[in-house]
Order: structure tokens, then sequence, then C-alpha cells
């Protein structure tokens, strides 16, 4: 279908960056792997459907042209919406986590189509495929309330660093940033409401952290990119950035055993993030940082028992609901006077 409909449906600030014998190779790939577990899928498990939709889907595919499919369309910079970018996404952190996590599994009877996944799939579907969306909704308010903060002196200064100091201060001005935005969606009752969502998870694995209500999303980034954009970084360690944060925001929810000692107190790992989203009552409104746990030892809120959490959701006593769209409508409510 990205193929059909470049125009519409693929990124255009990414186009360039796709080699389109490459990409049909990778189509060819997927294709023959979808066919071949597929069949697997039907010979192995009780259910058939996932088997038959896999098995389908190639077929379908197929049929729109497989990887010899035809480049139609004119190439425009207008609105699109990101179906590469959501299929690039998935192929990619499935390839890795999902063989990750079933080599070193911090809890091995969990399932890869664990209770919720389709939720989960559809969060991360959504904040994939309105990527232009986001992307105005977050970068544009930076752009246009904060022009007047930026100086030509310090600008010029900062984007003169080398690139490797400037990642690095992006990190930590970041995580400042988020760690105060953070720790205020749980204080403040209605926006609560919204990050409630995020912890309504009662399954940690690499899709969990893709549960973000819009809402939360939007004033969590816009607020993170106002020092970035002040400052003037420039777009190599910006980008670069973008890149660390999707992965580790990623490889914190991820159902891997990996406790790495030391570098818990360097470094935002699974076992600090699981904490976070614990169903324990000693463990709630702690570990908010995302990437330096230092900030929740030197604020007052780290929390690392050395050990895993048995439990995970939300305790306030709210039940939130399943579903996408369910979620979107239900963080809207009337502010609950008993959350957190």
């Amino acid at each position: 279908m990205c193929f059909h409909f470049p125009s519409v449906l693929t990124t255009a600030d990414f186009r360039a960056l796709y080699p389109i014998p490459a990409m049909r190779a990778l189509l060819h790939l997927v294709l023959v792997a979808g066919f071949l577990l597929g069949a697997v899928s039907l010979a192995l498990r009780p259910s058939k459907w996932l088997g038959l939709t896999a098995i389908g889907a190639t077929l379908l595919a197929a049929l729109l042209g497989g990887s010899r499919v035809p480049l139609d369309g004119e190439l425009s910079q207008g609105p699109f919406l990101g179906l590469d970018w959501f299929l690039l996404n998935l192929m990619a952190y499935t390839a890795v986590f999902v063989p990750l996590e079933r080599a070193f599994a911090l809890r091995p009877a969990q399932r890869i189509l664990r209770k919720g996944w389709r939720t989960d799939l559809a969060y991360f579907f959504v904040s994939t495929l309105f990527i232009q969306v986001l992307t105005v909704l977050t970068l544009k308010p930076a752009m246009l309330f904060f022009d007047w903060a930026r100086h030509p002196g310090l600008t010029a200064f900062i984007a003169g660093l080398p690139g490797l100091i400037q990642f690095g201060a992006i990190v930590v001005l970041a995580d400042v940033t988020q760690y105060w935005t953070h720790r205020t969606f749980h204080r403040v009752p209605w926006l609560w409401r919204f990050h409630e969502i995020h912890h309504s998870a009662e399954v940690m694995d690499w899709l969990a952290g893709s549960r973000l209500h819009l809402v939360d999303i939007v004033v969590t980034r816009s607020l993170t990119y106002v020092p970035i954009y002040a400052l003037g970084f420039s777009e190599g360690p910006f980008f670069a950035y973008l890149v660390f944060v999707s992965v580790q925001a990623v490889f914190i929810h991820a159902n891997v055993r990996f406790t790495f000692g030391w570098l818990n107190w360097l470094l935002a790992t699974p076992q600090f993030h699981h904490w976070h989203h614990a169903a324990s009552p000693e463990a709630v409104d702690k570990n908010f940082a995302v990437h330096l746990p230092v900030l929740d030892r030197v604020f007052g809120t780290y929390y690392m028992p050395g050990r895993w959490p048995e439990a995970y959701g939300v305790t306030s006593g709210t039940k939130v609901p399943a579903g996408w769209f369910t979620q979107l409508r239900h963080a809207f409510r009337r502010a609950n006077r008993s959350s957190p």
C-alpha cells in the first residue's frame, strides 16, 4: 500500500533515506517469513486464526504486486500518514525485542500476545501513523511561543560544541523537564486522569510503553522540546537523542531480567522503571526519571529494593477500561477526587 500510495502513506522527510531495492528486498523477506510462520502457526496452535490471518495477508499482498509492486503516484510534501514509519518500527522492534524477551524473560510464562496486546498495538499504531500531526503538536509550540528566548550568541555557541557534548546536554535537559512534568502528572488529579492510562498496563513488555494518552504525549514532548529549541542545539545531536529516547523507552518496559548492577545508578533500566509501574503502595510516586536515576535520588523519589515487582497496574482504585478509543474518552471523565 505504501508503494501504491507513497504521497499519502509515506513519511515525506524519510523518503530519500529509503533505498528502493533494499525496501523491495525487505518486503520480500517479510512476505516469505509471514507465509512460512503462518503455516507453522496453523500446524502447531490449536487456534488457527493467527496463521490464517498471516497467510491471507501474504496472499493479498502478492495479489497487490508483492515485492515487485510498482511505485505509483507523484511524491508530494503535503499531509501524509506515516504507515511506512509504523511498519518499519514494528518490524525492527519485534525483530529485536521478541527474541530478546523469549531468551531472557523476566516472566517466562508470559505470552507474546498477552492480555491487552491489541490495545497497546493500537497505541503504537496511532502514535507512529500520525507522526506528522504529533510532530506539529509537540515541536511547533516550542518554536511558536519560545522564539523570544533564543539568543543568537548562545545558540551559536551551543551549536558549535562537539556533537557528543550536545547529545549529553540534551539528555540532561530533557530528563530534568520530563522528571518534573512526569511528577506533575502524578500529583495533579486532572492530569493523572490522562497519565493513569499508561499505568493501567498490567503486563510489562516492549509494547507496554506505547500505552500513552495523546494529551500525555503532547504535553510531555512539547515541554521537553522547549529548552532544546531555545538553546539552539544542532539537528544531528537532537535526532540522535530522538533515536535514543525511542529505543530506551521501549527497553525499560521490556520483559527482560537484566539487572545491570551499578548501571542502575547511572541510567534508567528495566528494573528501575518496572518499579515505577508496580502495584505496590511503597512504590507509588517513585522513579520518575526517564534517563537519569540520579534525579530521583536528589529529589527523594528513588526506590530500588533489589528485587522485581510482583504485579503492575493502577493502585488508585480507578477501573480503566480496555481499548484505545475507550481509554481516550475515559481520560476526559470528571476528576476522581480519590486519585493520587
